[in-house]
């Protein structure tokens, strides 16, 4: 009695199974996807993703796996909304999450965020409008100290570009217009001091340059003399640099 039990369950689960794999991938009277869809990979034929359609659309979440035996999840897509977008979020095969953003008919829209390697914290927020990117885009060390702080519209640079160093002081100080570099430009060593300075027009370098040291104006040229002028003022930087540390080198001795 038993073992006929028994068959008779592994007969029902069996039949089942078959059914449940037969209600998949199924298409409506006007021959939109409906219902439990699953996709493969072509090669290995593993899977690929799974999700719900309603008459054509995507509804709830779908997942999507990696191509290998352990099928590991990479992304989800959540078509709760129903208005044609979805919440995607992508992850590594530690389950660590790489960036997540909106998609609005299958492009980027609004802010996305990119974190540092298996970190959960922020390394980049980007902002996109139809796809190209609009508005400040940020870039974090990982103490969550500033980076980079660089305005775009239509995918390419415009307005203010500030870079900075990991104490948080700037770096670059820029300007640009259509992608190209534009009015006033100061650069600094990274701890508070200018480098530096001078006027850009149409990306490239125009006016007088002038050069600091301890922020005081040191020298000042016309643009096209800078490049001449900034291998002289590098060498002598490095020059500097190397006394102040064999200087150092030498009070380390002493004391000792």
């Amino acid at each position: 009695m038993r073992q006929t039990m028994k068959k008779y369950l592994l007969i029902l689960l069996l039949s089942y199974s078959v059914f449940a794999q037969e209600k998949s991938n199924q298409l409506d009277e006007n021959g939109n996807r409906h219902g439990l869809w699953k996709g493969t990979h072509k090669e290995s034929n593993r899977p690929r993703y799974e999700g719900v359609f309603e008459h054509g659309k995507e509804t709830g979440i779908f997942k999507y796996f990696d191509d290998t035996k352990a099928g590991t999840l990479i992304a989800t897509r959540d078509f709760s909304k129903n208005d044609g977008s979805c919440y995607a979020i992508f992850y590594d095969q530690k389950k660590n999450i790489v960036s997540e953003g909106k998609l609005l008919n299958k492009i980027h829209e609004g802010i996305w965020k990119y974190y540092h390697f298996e970190s959960k914290l922020v390394m980049t927020l980007e902002n996109y409008k139809a796809g190209k990117l609009d508005g400040v885009r940020k870039v974090f060390y990982k103490d969550g100290t500033i980076a980079e702080e660089v305005s775009y519209k239509n995918n390419v640079k415009e307005g203010s570009s500030k870079i900075y160093s990991e104490k948080g002081k700037l770096i670059e100080d820029l300007n640009y217009k259509n992608g190209q570099l534009q009015g006033s430009a100061t650069y600094y060593d990274g701890n508070g001091f200018k480098l530096y300075e001078g006027t850009y027009k149409n990306g490239s370098k125009t006016g007088n340059w002038k050069f600091f040291e301890a922020n005081k104006v040191i020298k000042e040229v016309p643009a096209a003399k800078f490049s001449k002028e900034l291998i002289k003022y590098e060498q002598r930087y490095t020059e500097k640099v190397s006394k102040t540390m064999e200087q150092a080198k030498k009070e380390i001795t002493k004391e000792k």
